[in-house]
């Protein structure tokens, strides 16, 4: 059940990028969204390339490998979640409306489900799990 309910949060957030993209809220020529959305591409590149070969999975069950505790992993649990929340969000605050923010909130919804459901099945694979999220936060460093 959990492993579906993560692939519906995925396919969710893929619809509302793609309806971003297409409507025209996505990207816009403000310095503030572009910076955003470069940090958000800047931390998902950082993540991505922070995983062995094999390793990377874009489902929420864990591929095999050990937990990772490098790149911005060292700071926050859920970076690659961090970063499509980052580019998202910068998106739609160049875009300001209620409909964009209505799938702002679907797609940090989705986002917090599959994260609850990613960290269940890293506490089951990983002993040393539940260590390692008292020491980092989940998306914000320092916050959040």
């Amino acid at each position: 059940m959990m492993k579906l309910i993560s692939k519906f949060a995925l396919l969710i957030t893929i619809l509302a990028i793609l309806y971003l993209l297409i409507s025209g809220n996505l990207f816009t020529t403000s310095p503030f969204v572009i910076a955003g959305q470069l940090l958000a591409v800047a931390l998902a590149v950082w993540a991505r390339r922070s995983f062995q070969a094999g390793q990377f999975s874009i489902h929420a069950e864990p591929a095999k490998g050990t937990l990772l505790f490098s790149g911005p992993y060292q700071i926050i649990r859920h970076p690659m979640y961090a970063a499509t929340l980052l580019f998202i969000w910068s998106g739609i605050l160049g875009h300001f409306s209620i409909s964009n923010i209505v799938i702002g909130l679907v797609v940090t919804g989705v986002v917090t489900i599959r994260i609850m459901t990613e960290e269940q099945f890293l506490q089951e694979r990983y002993p040393g799990y539940a260590e390692y999220s008292l020491k980092t936060k989940r998306l914000i460093p320092f916050i959040i």
